[in-house]
């Protein structure tokens, strides 16, 4: 279950959204299975719920290439390390880049394990991981 709602925060990057799909996500699948059969299937429907919610507050946009590009506006200022200096860096990114950090970075799994759960390509994975580093360093250096 912590597993879930870490996962579901990465995704909301809001603590109470993030118990909220946890819990629709654990009642989907105790209706559907009985249980949740594995931390795979607890992730797919999370983020799958986390997509239908987006779509229906017409939430997700389409980055245009030039925004991509732009560099990160400044976090305020935060002594260095603490919890709120990470939350406001990991702020700055796109919801598929924190995604993929928190995938790969905290849960420890691979590019293509990521890909599998995130029914993304690796390349794609990679792409994220990288543009998301690249953007966190930058903040970070220029905050330095």
């Amino acid at each position: 279950m912590q597993s879930g709602y870490r996962y579901a925060l990465s995704l909301t990057h809001h603590g109470h959204d993030a118990e909220d799909l946890l819990q629709e996500a654990w009642l989907n699948l105790c209706r559907r299975y009985g249980a949740a059969s594995s931390r795979a299937a607890l992730y797919t429907t999370i983020r799958n719920l986390f997509i239908d919610r987006c779509r229906r507050n017409r939430v997700i946009a389409f980055d245009s290439m030039e925004e991509m590009a732009q560099p990160l506006t400044a976090p305020p200022e935060l002594p260095p390390g603490t919890t709120g200096d990470v939350e406001n860096l990991l702020s700055q990114l796109r919801p598929g880049e924190r995604e993929a950090i928190y995938l790969h970075y905290i849960e420890g799994h691979t590019a293509e394990e990521v890909g599998t759960l995130t029914q993304q390509p690796r390349g794609t994975v990679l792409s994220l991981l990288h543009r998301a580093l690249k953007k966190l360093q930058s903040t970070v250096s220029t905050n330095g």
